[in-house]
């Protein structure tokens, strides 16, 4: 029960089509079993529903527009209204090729703006609705989910510039209000066998799974296979929890090595 009588606004709470659980679905799941309440927040209330179903009472699914300021500030209302305090910010939204992304030489003013609006101004309006009352509280913690991707070679062009510019902003807050006592963190997931990470691409590629699957699989260093939900929520659930109450403006990979071999020699 680590996040007994804890508040948690849990942004991207569902999940998009796939064979296995998603970053977002598993966070609110680990959330909730260690004694968390939690506004489970999605543009799709059906999908948020469905993790609240999962989670148990304690969580309540709200509809919410990352695109839309102004839906974020209802989902931190509906918390303050359900609860009276704010204790975990999460941000678990991102698109990539599902937004139109594309190389530096292909991508069009529409998909940059797309992937910008959903990767990193709708964290940075979460952020900017919660962080008053945690101020107020004098206690806090904010993590969002960025990737490997902002620092390792990454074909497309929106997904990597939004993704390093989350662990820059991250840094900011973490800086800012240390001494308001609210921690700011941020996860760089791996090649993750989720929703996002393999079944969007069988479906933007039409290749089968077995395929993408193998092919991400092949890329990780540690055991040669891709992590899991699971695994975000764990690390999520740690830097969440008060076991890392000295721990604050930190990128945490979640990647099984990948990070540990840029600049070295590929293996055959």
């Amino acid at each position: 029960m680590r996040l007994a009588g804890k508040i948690a606004v849990i942004i991207g709470a569902g999940q998009s089509p796939g064979e296995t659980i998603g970053n977002g679905r598993a966070t609110v799941l680990r959330f909730a079993q260690e004694g968390a309440k939690i506004l489970a927040v999605d543009r799709s209330l059906d999908s948020a529903r469905e993790t609240a179903a999962m989670a148990g009472p304690d969580c309540i699914p709200f509809q919410a527009d990352v695109r839309r300021s102004s839906e974020l500030a209802a989902a931190v209302a509906e918390a303050m209204r359900l609860w009276g305090r704010i204790d975990i910010l999460h941000y678990n939204v991102g698109i990539s090729i599902a937004g139109g992304d594309d190389t530096p030489t292909e991508i069009t003013e529409d998909a940059f703006d797309l992937v910008s609006a959903v990767n990193i101004r709708g964290a940075v309006m979460a952020a900017k609705h919660v962080l008053p009352i945690m101020i107020a509280q004098q206690s806090g913690v904010i993590l969002m989910i960025s990737s490997v991707s902002a620092i390792e070679m990454y074909p497309f062009v929106a997904y990597k510039a939004t993704k390093a510019a989350m662990i820059a902003y991250v840094q900011q807050l973490a800086i800012t209000y240390a001494a308001d006592g609210v921690r700011a963190n941020v996860i760089l997931p791996g090649l993750m066998d989720t929703p996002m990470g393999t079944d969007t691409r069988v479906r933007v590629t039409g290749k089968p799974r077995s395929e993408i699957e193998a092919e991400r699989n092949a890329r990780v260093p540690l055991r040669h296979h891709q992590g899991s939900g699971w695994d975000i929520a764990n690390a999520a659930l740690f830097l969440a929890s008060d076991e890392a109450n000295f721990i604050t403006g930190v990128a945490l990979p979640v990647d099984g090595g990948q990070l540990v071999q840029i600049g070295k020699p590929r293996q055959n």
